[in-house]
This record gives C-alpha cells, structure tokens and sequence, in this order.
C-alpha cells in the first residue's frame, strides 16, 4: 500500500489541467500531518475544512434521521455550531426523538423505630442486707435501711432497677476530739454527749443512720473497759431510733472484745458491727454478730483478694449468713489514692455482677477520710509562693462531697460522713442519679453562675 499527499495530488490535477472530477472515488485513510501552517497556501487549508465541514453535516442529517438529538450536542440550538448557513430538514412526527423520560419523585420515608438503650443483662446480683430492725422484727427501730440488692452498676436504671439507693450515716464520737474546724463548729454544743450528737445528726442534718465510735477504748487514750464503753451504745439506741453502726478504737486486740460486747447489749436491733479485720480475731466477731443477730462489716486495705479471702472467712468458717455481711474496700480521699479506691470497688463489683458470690455484698465508703487531705482543712499551702486554696470553709465540704459522689458510682451502699452540707449536697445527687427526683435544668446561664 502506497501513501500520496495532498500536495502530490494538486501537482498531479495542476501538471494535465484538470479542473474537475466528476464519479472518482478516492478510497483510503487520511493522515493530516501539519508542521506549521505558515508554509501552507491558505486555499488548501481552506479546502480541506470544507470537505470536513460537509462530513460532518452528513453525519449528522444521518444521526437525526436514527432519532438522535443532534441539537443537545449544540445546547438546543444548531445555529450555534458551524451549520448556520445550512438548512437541517424538518422531519415528520415519527421520526422526532423522544423526549428523556423523567423520573417520578420518590417519596422517602424513614423507618419508624422506638429507641431502645442498651441493655446488659448480669448473671450475678449483690446480696440485700438490712440495717435496724423494728418492734415487728425484735428491735426497737422505727425503721431499717436496705443496703445492696443490685443487678447492674450503679445507676444503670435502664439495665435494671435500682431497689435501694445509697444510705448516708454521720459518725458521733464517745469522746471530744480533734476536728476541723469546718467540721467542729457544727457539733461544737454536743461533743462530750454522744446521744445528744446523734440527735442533732438525725433530727438537723438529715442522716439515715448513725455511726458510733468508741474511740474512748483506745489503751492510749482512756483506755475505757468494753463494759464501761458499751454505755454509749445503749444510750445512742435510746437517743435515737435509726439503725447505728459501732465501731472501736482501730486496736487489733481490744476492738474484738468490744465488739463482742456490744452485740450482747444491743441484741435484737440489728446493728453493723465495725470492723472484723484478717489482722484481728475476725472469728469472735463473726461468732458475737452471728450469735446476736447482727451484721459484720469486713474492713480490708484496698486488696481485692484479701476482701475476698475475709469474706470467705467470715461465710464459711463462721457461718454468717450472707445477708449479715457489708464490705469495706478503704476509701482513699479526692488527690490521696481516690483512682485506686475506685478501682478496687468497681472491680469487686463487676465480678459480683458477673457471678463472683464471694464478692457479691454491699459496700461502705467511710468517706470521713477525706478530711484527712491537707487541702479539706488547712488554710492555705504550706509550699512558698503556691496559689490561694480558696476558702477552706468550701475546700473541705467539696473535698468529702467529691470523694463521695465518685465512689457512688463504683460501688457505694452507704457513706460514713460528716459535714452537714457534704451530706445534703450527696444525698441530693444520688436521689437525682437514682430518679427520685425530678430536675429541672436551665442551662442559659451556666457559665456565670455562682455558688451559693
């Protein structure tokens, strides 16, 4: 196959005077190879876009003809392309392309769905235990606090219902002792008189119960006898008729005596015996709480596996039934180890939840303890040029009220406490927490909101 340009072409025509040709038909590819055209005699460039202007016009009467809408290509208009002098035919009807087939609209609908929160059902559930007991029940309370009984964490309402909402007990002391002074000028008229102090506790502050302490038996305090001490007790019962907590001195070798001789003197009322120690004679305890009819509060330090092996003890060594036993885990105040107080309660929580029957108790927050941070009671740093601390009169109920609200939601039953407002403020946020209370919230102005 040859190749002859355009040029060869023209000379060819030009050398025999051709000046037309009339049925010759040219058969074969076209190569257009333009360099530049300023060599070009402008005629042939013109010639050529003639003949590709006539294709096109024939191709496209063609496409017309098969119905295809040649005007789209030109935005509806033919006169804008290069066929402005060219007439297009006019077609009949049947030949005109039909018009692009619009979509109806759908209607959209979205799927009608009531919403559900996720649910976490548990296998396990943590043991009721009844504080106080009433006329009815051999005592002389006129009511009892339940404590425990969950089947999910806590204030996991939409899991399942939360049958008994955290207590909050204020301690009293046997003896005057060294408070705060945020603390003390509450109880400043009563100190000395313990069944005057759990009146005001119960009566002006709001407690649930009271938590006693004869600290008095301490050996190096006054080292007051068990038989003498329990006088206290007997006191505080005819003072007031809520459920009360007693405890000792903390001595490993006094406080299982005391203990024992105070469930003999308080028979009948149910009361939680504090605390039975792996480091003290937790069997005579045990033995005096089971004998009586009270309850055993197991005090370990922040062990998950020492307050399972106490527990143990205590059930099957003892014989305690499992309605009689409360957990004291040790509570680490706000900035003093309160992570890992959280921690350890939460962990014995959800193995409770999840089956463990040796750690499926209540538990008790002596959330006193933060009182013992420097930040709850001294007036202001002791480092050199550090920042003011603020009232101390604020830094101390909010320290213990901190403490407290975090440890709610671990695993928290009841609170040993001691300031009045700490105790209001707490007690507020659990029944709100639980759903006891509605709560209005107006958010507007939040931000400038002072407290009061």
């Amino acid at each position: 196959m040859s190749k002859i340009t355009l040029e060869d072409i023209l000379k060819l025509l030009s050398k025999y005077d051709v000046e037309e040709l009339e049925g010759v038909e040219i058969e074969g590819d076209i190569e257009i190879e333009l360099e530049s055209s300023s060599g070009i005699n402008p005629q042939y460039l013109q010639a050529i876009g003639m003949e590709l202007g006539m294709a096109a016009y024939h191709l496209a009467r063609a496409a017309m003809m098969l119905g295809f809408p040649i005007q789209q290509l030109f935005g509806g208009d033919a006169s804008a392309s290069g066929f402005q002098s060219m007439q297009l035919p006019q077609f009949p009807q049947a030949y005109q392309p039909a018009p692009p087939a619009v979509a109806k609209e759908k209607k959209i609908e979205l799927i009608k769905k009531k919403f559900e929160p996720y649910k976490v059902e548990w296998s396990g559930y943590v043991e009721e235990v009844q504080l106080g007991a009433t006329p009815k029940e051999g005592g002389t309370r006129k009511y009892t606090i339940k404590l425990g009984g969950e089947k999910s964490l806590p204030f996991y309402i939409f899991d399942a219902p939360q049958p008994n909402l955290p207590a909050i007990s204020i301690d009293v002391f046997d003896r005057p002792v060294p408070l705060p002074k945020a603390v003390r000028v509450h109880y400043e008229d009563v100190m000395g008189h313990p069944d005057e102090w759990a009146k005001k506790v119960i009566k002006k502050f709001g407690a649930d119960a009271v938590t006693i302490h004869l600290i008095s038996t301490d050996p190096l305090l006054d080292d007051t006898p068990p038989h003498e001490a329990v006088k206290t007790v007997e006191d505080v019962l005819q003072a007031v008729k809520c459920p009360i907590i007693v405890g000792g001195s903390g001595n490993k070798e006094k406080d299982p005596v005391l203990l024992e001789k105070v469930a003999e003197v308080a028979e009948g009322e149910r009361v939680l015996l504090a605390s039975a120690t792996l480091d003290m004679d937790w069997e005579r305890i045990g033995k005096a709480a089971k004998e009586h009819g009270h309850c055993v509060l197991a005090w370990t330090q922040m062990d998950i596996n020492s307050q399972r092996t106490l527990n143990r003890y205590l059930l099957k060594r003892v014989g305690l039934p499992r309605d009689s036993l409360v957990m004291d885990p040790t509570t680490a105040a706000l900035g003093y180890g309160l992570d890992y107080a959280y921690s350890n309660m939460e962990r014995a929580r959800l193995a409770a939840l999840k089956g463990d029957e040796d750690l499926a108790f209540p538990v008790s927050s002596g959330t006193t303890n933060a009182w013992g941070a420097r930040e709850a009671w001294m007036k202001e740093s002791p480092l050199e040029g550090d920042y003011s601390w603020g009232m101390r009169e604020h830094r101390g109920p909010l320290w213990e009220i901190i403490t407290g609200l975090t440890l709610s939601l671990a695993a928290v039953d009841i609170f040993m406490m001691m300031h009045p407002v700490s105790v209001a403020v707490l007690k507020e946020l659990i029944h709100t927490l639980g759903g006891k209370k509605e709560v209005e919230v107006e958010c507007e102005d939040w931000i400038s909101a002072e407290l009061s």
